[in-house]
């Protein structure tokens, strides 16, 4: 099965997400800032049990699911970053903030051989079209039907 694979390990060496999107309904649309968002909410957060992002936002525009991951509801974001500031572990990247809420169609998987351009224009090279599985030895995990994200848990170094 064709999915996306996003490398959060070569995504990280970029301040700010320069890779286009082709999102059918909306030009100015940034859809692979939020799937780096859903990736580093399911890989990277620590998952804190008090959760100071959560508790220091205005608006209450984070909330946790009961897996412990981070929801973020754009509706409500008014872009302060003041969980990006209240997170001790730094895990919450400024760039994924943006006043136009962005969605992705997943148009790299069903649009043949060519690759989107998410892809194409990613200067880290960090966005994939793969049809691999998810591999704990390779460090990538499924975050939903469409995404898969390698990175390295940080669970895996505290063991």
């Amino acid at each position: 099965m064709k999915r996306i694979l996003i490398d959060l390990t070569k995504c990280r060496k970029c301040k700010k997400c320069e890779a286009l999107c082709e999102y059918y309904y909306h030009n100015n649309n940034k859809g692979v800032k939020k799937l780096i968002e859903l990736a580093i909410f399911v890989t990277t957060c620590r998952k804190c049990e008090e959760s100071p992002c959560v508790k220091v936002c205005p608006q209450e525009a984070l909330e946790k699911d009961e897996n412990g991951i981070l929801r973020k509801y754009n509706n409500l974001c008014i872009n302060c970053k003041s969980c990006m500031i209240a997170c001790p572990f730094g895990t919450i990247p400024g760039f994924i903030f943006d006043y136009i809420a962005s969605a992705c169609d997943y148009c790299g998987i069903n649009n043949g051989t060519k690759l989107p351009k998410c892809a194409e224009t990613c200067p880290e090279n960090a966005i994939n079209i793969t049809e691999e599985e998810p591999s704990d030895e390779k460090h990538i995990y499924l975050i939903s039907e469409n995404l898969l994200v390698k990175d390295y848990k940080w669970e895996e170094f505290i063991k």
